[in-house]
């Protein structure tokens, strides 16, 4: 660890933050109500956060909104672009779904606003503790292991395996689990990838579960001082092809310093691999509401905020 940070700071690498604002196109409530109940919608709300409209229940991934992503209030990664959305703006949320416990993904601040307007918190083993700590009602989380399986009214969960690991201090080290999503409709079939090194998982949660209309997969944060938890961007379009996945949106990227690319280069990267391995690739703006089937969304918006 000692050495990973000694080569962060004698690297300074450049562009770390965005130059220039970057696009966004903010949401209102109104504009969520009025989305059709007869299908699956969603929308990136930054970072690895995804808010879902499935057949009229609203359901939040990974919801970060917070400023920081640290376990203190002014020190730690800062966003470079609000939310497009505010959670006093939300509607009732029928479910919130986490991956894992680290910073980004689980935000104390947020869990405790979405508290009194969320109706069920579906976690990995271990993190139903945390919740109940924070205040959430016992019966109101719903823990997970690896390929467990939950039947709403409209959608089958799954939560499946992850390379990855667990913590929010220095002495909780993997006490908790950690994993990806499947979220299967009628209609719809999606995965989501939380954090991942690239491992062989990926070929049997496709197997058991794909073809998939779109994988959300990590794209960003990595470096070559952790292959076993991150994946590089090619890794990600190897991990999508895996999945038999149909479209691909990179996720955990272009939001916070995390760490030592440039904010872009995910993005750049990642779109390079898709055009060589034929790989239909979507990179949507921040804000922009789609269908899990929507035409990918090609532009690279990124070019003009270095």
């Amino acid at each position: 660890m000692l050495l990973q940070i000694k080569r962060v700071i004698a690297e300074k690498p450049l562009d770390k933050k965005p130059k220039k604002t970057l696009p966004i196109r903010m949401l209102s409530r109104s504009q969520l109500d009025k989305l059709s109940n007869d299908q699956l919608h969603f929308v990136k709300l930054g970072h690895s956060s995804v808010l879902l409209k499935v057949y009229g229940e609203y359901w939040l991934i990974d919801p970060v909104f917070s400023e920081r992503v640290s376990p203190f209030t002014n020190i730690g990664p800062k966003r470079f672009q609000p939310t497009p959305i505010t959670i006093n703006e939300l509607p009732n949320i029928d479910k919130v779904i986490i991956s894992h416990n680290h910073y980004d993904h689980l935000d104390k601040a947020s869990i405790k606003q979405l508290m009194e307007k969320t109706k069920q918190f579906f976690v990995p083993l271990g993190v139903d503790a945390d919740l109940q700590t924070w205040g959430i009602d016992k019966d109101k989380i719903k823990p997970f292991d690896w390929w467990q399986e939950y039947q709403t009214k409209d959608a089958l969960l799954a939560f499946t395996p992850a390379r990855h690991y667990s913590g929010r201090g220095i002495k909780d080290r993997n006490l908790t689990l950690w994993g990806s999503w499947v979220i299967k409709t009628a209609n719809e079939n999606l995965y989501f990838s939380g954090d991942s090194g690239y491992f062989e998982g990926f070929k049997e949660i496709g197997n058991k579960y794909g073809p998939f209309d779109l994988t959300m997969i990590e794209t960003g944060a990595y470096n070559k001082d952790w292959p076993a938890v991150h994946m590089f961007p090619e890794e990600s379009i190897q991990a999508h092809i895996d999945l038999q996945g149909k479209m691909m949106m990179p996720i955990h990227n272009s939001t916070f310093d995390l760490s030592i690319h440039p904010w872009y280069e995910p993005l750049e990267r990642v779109s390079v691999e898709a055009q060589k391995r034929q790989v239909n690739l979507s990179t949507p703006i921040v804000g922009e509401v789609l269908t899990a089937k929507h035409k990918a969304r090609k532009n690279p918006w990124w070019l003009k905020s270095k």
